[in-house]
């Protein structure tokens, strides 16, 4: 093999098999496009974004979430009953898991002032564990369906790596986190204080330098690097965390983690509709996927807070609580829908997994 086609096979490795397109994949999944935001949002020093009509001016993130974040818990609901044999593979799941956490969302909703905080506690501590979850989830696919073969090790130093955005969010968060678990009298000790800013610093360090360091040392002890993609994924999440604050980070990496995710499943449902036989045209598919996801995200998070406001419940607590528990039912979904060993998940990542050579 001459030098150039090795330098050709190095580069097509490094770049890695896509789903959709590079283009595509680099900066809708890979997270690339939410560092161009980043970049703008930090030069343009703005966080939120709003249009004005003379004295009127209206927010757009609340479209924006709307669109993309809302969509996405609720497109986790819609693969789940539209992949074929998901009630006989996940009966608990689909059919009584629902009512389960309806009974729950009830009783915090009827014991807001007990049972509330911590519902609300519980989805904002899991988000950050959620969103490295699924970093980790991508970066492991795109190195499958590439032909890099991560050994047991690799893989357990990539969760650990893709959990330290988690670690630093549950630090610098407040209230929740670890506020939410040490009594307000610990936090407030002034060696408490100082711990978890050093903790901060050592952690935003770690996030930017270990996967980096994870790529060499996968691509040292395999002799096959892992694609750019998949350290792209897993760089763009702690940028998120790592460069804003906890609730600055929360909204926009609600924003990002959401696009990311419809793209994944949409591309996951397309290829589960052509293997049941479905001969209509992927626009179709993602149009008609796309849309029943909006409106039951629209049902269920503008709708179903009034339901329990017709009913006698207060609005502030219906509305907080209904998102919350929402978040919730679908990490608990996302936490079995999305495994490889499951249905044709593993099928769809290894498809067209390039030989080695």
């Amino acid at each position: 093999m001459n030098r150039d086609s090795t330098s050709s096979s190095l580069s097509t490795r490094l770049l890695g098999q896509s789903f959709v397109h590079p283009i595509f994949d680099y900066l809708i999944i890979g997270g690339g496009l939410s560092l161009l935001v980043m970049l703008w949002i930090h030069h343009a020093g703005r966080l939120h974004l709003s249009i004005s009509f003379g004295d009127d001016t209206i927010s757009l993130m609340a479209m924006l979430i709307l669109l993309t974040n809302s969509t996405h818990f609720a497109s986790s609901t819609v693969r789940l009953y539209t992949k074929p044999g998901a009630t006989e593979d996940m009966p608990f799941l689909t059919l009584a898991f629902p009512v389960v956490a309806f009974l729950m969302l009830t009783l915090c909703i009827f014991e807001a002032g007990t049972l509330g905080p911590h519902l609300q506690s519980l989805y904002l501590t899991w988000s950050p564990f959620h969103y490295a979850a699924q970093a980790y989830g991508l970066a492991v696919m795109y190195s499958m369906h590439s032909g890099c073969r991560l050994r047991p090790l690799d893989k357990k130093l990539l969760r650990w790596v893709c959990l330290l955005p988690f670690l630093l969010a549950i630090v610098q968060a407040g209230d929740v986190g670890i506020g939410w678990l040490l009594p307000r009298s610990v936090m407030m000790e002034p060696q408490v204080i100082e711990l978890l800013l050093t903790t901060q610093k050592i952690l935003t360090v770690l996030i930017f330098a270990s996967p980096i360091a994870l790529f060499f040392w996968v691509w040292r002890q395999s002799g096959m690097p892992m694609p750019f993609i998949s350290l792209l994924v897993v760089i763009t999440n702690g940028v998120w965390w790592a460069t804003l604050s906890y609730r600055d980070a929360f909204v926009w990496a609600t924003v990002f983690h959401g696009v990311q995710y419809l793209a994944i499943v949409t591309i996951f449902h397309l290829k589960d509709q052509r293997k049941a036989g479905d001969p209509r045209s992927a626009v179709h598919h993602v149009a008609r996927f796309y849309a029943t996801s909006l409106v039951l995200a629209y049902g269920l998070f503008a709708l179903l807070p009034h339901a329990y406001v017709l009913v006698g419940f207060g609005f502030v607590e219906s509305m907080l609580l209904v998102v919350a528990a929402i978040n919730v039912h679908h990490f608990i979904v996302d936490a079995f829908i999305w495994r490889l060993s499951r249905g044709g998940n593993r099928a769809i990542v290894e498809q067209s997994v390039p030989a080695a050579t």
